[in-house]
């Protein structure tokens, strides 16, 4: 099985500064996330989304918000033709040393416990932020960081201006 992780928050929906997330009640998806997430599935992979959601445990959202959110992104996206295979999220503060946060592994190797078929040599990440890039780079696998320069010098990173950017890429 083939697998496109996909962050979530500034990659498929709206992201915003910490204290913000506060106030937020529905996701904003960004400019052709779901036709690029669709057309992904089309070209036959499976969608996962890996998560960093340290602001529950900053206080800023409660489990509760990061939950209806999703299940709205969730609503959506199904109402569209696409099924998320899975998500999984690190709601873990950037200092508490966990496993999963970005850029460590642990989310990536825990779907790879739950799903053992995934093919990593061809899977991929997208992300928006240099922990998405460097989570791919920590597992090996091609990664593509939207808008956040070229200072990786791995020949599996790509570097893509919009999420749009993706499939012309894959």
């Amino acid at each position: 099985m083939k697998v496109a992780f996909f962050d979530r928050d500034g990659t498929i929906i709206d992201d915003y500064p910490d204290h913000k997330w506060t106030n937020i009640k529905r996701p904003i998806f960004l400019d052709g996330a779901i036709r690029t997430v669709k057309e992904v599935l089309n070209k036959g992979y499976k969608i996962i989304i890996v998560t960093n959601q340290y602001i529950i445990n900053a206080g800023y959202i409660k489990e509760e918000q990061y939950q209806d959110i999703t299940k709205q992104m969730l609503m959506e996206l199904k109402s569209n033709d696409i099924d998320i295979h899975d998500i999984y999220y690190c709601p873990h503060a950037k200092t508490n040393g966990c496993y999963c946060i970005k850029p460590r592994i642990g989310m990536i190797r825990q779907a790879l416990k739950e799903y053992p078929d995934i093919d990593l040599s061809k899977s991929f990440m997208v992300g928006d932020s240099a922990v998405d890039v460097e989570l791919a780079m920590n597992m090996k696998i091609k990664g593509f960081g939207i808008g956040i320069g070229s200072e990786y010098d791995d020949k599996k990173i790509i570097q893509i201006e919009k999420i749009k950017d993706l499939i012309n890429n894959l």
